[in-house]
């Protein structure tokens, strides 16, 4: 696989955001009440995540490595804000919907990990893709939860009504808690593949984040589970 479909196939699959690292639960959470909000927002949060990880990238022999964090958090918040007022102008539905969530995008810790994990230590063009491959993975986990969501508690789904006229909305998929029963169910389930697979003797190997240890007490410095050996070998192939 070349370096362009591994990062995408990272993004979606490998390291998926919401059902694997379990990373950005705030707006995945509050905005998921239907499927076009998971999607509007999983879109925004690609946008900035692509587009800070490239410049990130093309500065990362600049950036000096005391003040990254503020830095990368400049550059972020620079994308957030451009992203919030083209929102704003030409989709003020969709930018209504999502309110205060756009904003805090900055703070998202899937775009602050993405750039210090990856775009500050590879090229521009696997980083960019890196962003779009996580973003990408972001949008169809929310759109998956929304539609979940809007389909159980209002019985449609992107505003199509499919369900008979017999059918009672559940009121409180729409709700908070609908959010957490949807995300639990749906994170079943891929466990119980991944479960099953291992059952079979399949390599599921692929189906999980990193190297599956705790990173509070792993002493190898290293936050992607590879081993300091592997990490710098691959850092000097990618200089």
């Amino acid at each position: 696989m070349n370096k362009i479909g591994e990062r995408l196939y990272n993004g979606l699959i490998k390291e998926n955001p919401t059902f694997v690292l379990m990373l950005g639960m705030c707006p995945t959470l509050a905005v998921t009440t239907s499927a076009m909000n998971g999607l509007g927002m999983g879109l925004t949060t690609m946008v900035v995540l692509a587009l800070s990880n490239a410049i990130i990238s093309l500065l990362r022999n600049i950036i000096p490595d005391r003040v990254r964090i503020p830095a990368f958090i400049v550059i972020i918040a620079s994308f957030v804000t451009l992203v919030q007022m083209i929102l704003q102008a030409y989709i003020p539905t969709l930018y209504a919907a999502l309110g205060i969530y756009i904003p805090l995008i900055v703070v998202n810790c899937i775009i602050l990990g993405r750039a210090e994990a990856y775009a500050s230590k590879n090229p521009v063009i696997p980083s960019l893709f890196d962003g779009i491959g996580m973003g990408l993975g972001f949008s169809f986990a929310l759109t998956c939860i929304g539609a979940v969501r809007e389909i159980i508690g209002a019985g449609e789904v992107f505003g199509f009504h499919f369900m008979p006229a017999s059918y009672v909305p559940v009121n409180i998929f729409i709700m908070a808690p609908g959010a957490f029963f949807v995300l639990a169910a749906l994170t079943a389930v891929q466990n119980y593949a991944k479960i099953k697979g291992e059952e079979k003797g399949k390599d599921m190997s692929k189906v999980q984040s990193g190297c599956g240890h705790d990173c509070a007490s792993c002493a190898s410095g290293c936050p992607s589970g590879k081993p300091e050996k592997a990490v710098a070998k691959e850092d000097k192939a990618n200089e």
